[in-house]
């Protein structure tokens, strides 16, 4: 097996791809934690204001996505790529320019915003390509090798991301990332690919193609809408999907904020823990991905949301009176652990219970409730952090949330 992954790396093309996507992937975890440590130094252990960085790199989702879907099937997917990641490290290299003029604090927000919009374009033109570098029979390594080395590149990122910010600054921190974004960029700017059997038909897609081709995709939200609405299986699982990014949305700028203030560091302790929670999700969807076929996919969902909402709360109660971080690291890779089946079984379910004809616009509805969700819930409660309650009681009121929802539905689904 390994053997065969590596005849597929052989391929120049692919293999180019397969590492401009490593180091693309560990700047967007370098910039994330970039952002963590602007923002304390910004507005120190605020949550709304750690909600007002991180929603702009979730607002171009609505924004871009769409846009992003239609005009990359129109261009030249290389160029595509390597602009985008080219643009990105311009937009990240002028960030700490800009932030050490305090009164220019907008603009940072905005070169921020810009930088995650064209990222959509990066994403969408990067899925588009590997079918266009391997062989049919290979799409399928190729996709896993993708998405494996993604993986490990975020949790490298999230890591290292967190001893360069706290241990170097924001200011080498950002320009280490822009290298990062322009080092793919070149990468990718040598890609040999013979787009001469498509590009033609790509120059004929006119004005009105291009305005259907938008259209269309808000009617296909409508139509895995309906869909949704229509199946029960595709209702139970975006209910999952919704109390699920809720319920990260809810937690994710409280929890990061209630980390630095009981580990006492801005970044450093925050990446150590993404890296025990990442491992802990990975070994996890691996392990399920073996198992799961032989289980009840509902109950394992409603089983595995129950237990992660009890240790989430035992552990933020443990670690408020004995702040400890190898206790924090082990309890955040047990975290990802337990989360993981959930994920993989939700999406087992649709795949299995859905026409296929319907599945594009199942998944492309999902993704804009999942995000939606995400967005309002992180805001309601980095408000109520901040104006009312403590991070430690947004946790735990969060978990009491997801517990109760999840012995709830192990009592009323049972198919």
């Amino acid at each position: 097996m390994f053997l065969a992954y590596l005849n597929v790396l052989k391929k120049r093309n692919f293999f180019l791809l397969w590492f401009s996507q490593i180091i693309s992937q560990f700047g967007d975890r370098l910039t994330q934690m970039a952002l963590i440590g602007l923002v304390y130094k910004v507005e120190p252990l605020s949550t709304l204001g750690m909600a007002k960085m991180m929603s702009l790199s979730i607002v171009p989702v609505f924004i871009v996505s769409p846009l992003a879907g239609v005009y990359v099937d129109r261009w030249d997917n290389r160029k595509t790529m390597a602009w985008s990641d080219f643009l990105r490290g311009i937009f990240i290299l002028l960030i700490p320019i800009v932030f050490g003029l305090r009164k220019f604090i907008l603009l940072v927000y905005l070169l921020i915003f810009l930088s995650f919009c064209v990222g959509r374009f990066f994403i969408t033109a990067k899925m588009s390509l590997i079918p266009k570098l391997v062989e049919e029979k290979n799409i399928f390594m190729a996709n896993s090798l993708v998405s494996t080395t993604a993986m490990s590149s975020t949790v490298l990122g999230w890591g290292l991301g967190g001893i360069i910010v706290e241990r170097w600054g924001l200011f080498s921190a950002f320009v280490i990332d822009a290298l990062t974004f322009f080092i793919s960029a070149i990468a990718i700017y040598f890609i040999k690919i013979d787009i001469e059997s498509y590009s033609k038909q790509i120059r004929e897609l006119g004005k009105e193609t291009l305005t259907k081709l938008k259209h269309s995709f808000f009617s296909d939200i409508k139509d895995g809408l309906h869909y949704i609405f229509r199946s029960p299986q595709a209702r139970y699982a975006s209910k999952i999907f919704f109390v699920l990014f809720s319920s990260l949305g809810a937690i994710f700028t409280v929890f990061v904020v209630f980390i630095q203030n009981t580990l006492s560091s801005i970044t450093l302790d925050l990446g150590i823990l993404s890296i025990g929670g990442s491992t802990g999700l990975l070994l996890g969807t691996l392990f399920y991905g073996r198992l799961g076929f032989h289980l009840n996919t509902k109950k394992v969902i409603n089983m595995a949301m129950a237990l992660f909402s009890l240790y989430l709360i035992f552990f933020v109660y443990f670690l408020k009176l004995y702040p400890s971080k190898i206790f924090a690291f082990v309890s955040c890779f047990l975290l990802g652990l337990i989360i993981s089946p959930v994920e993989v079984a939700i999406r087992s379910i649709i795949h299995r219970d859905s026409q296929d004809k319907f599945l594009g616009r199942i998944f492309s509805s999902l993704e804009m409730l999942i995000h939606t969700s995400l967005l309002f819930f992180m805001f309601i409660s980095s408000y109520l952090a901040d104006k009312v309650f403590t991070p430690f009681t947004i946790i735990v009121g969060v978990g009491i949330i997801i517990f109760s929802f999840a012995i709830f539905s192990l009592f009323t689904y049972n198919g």
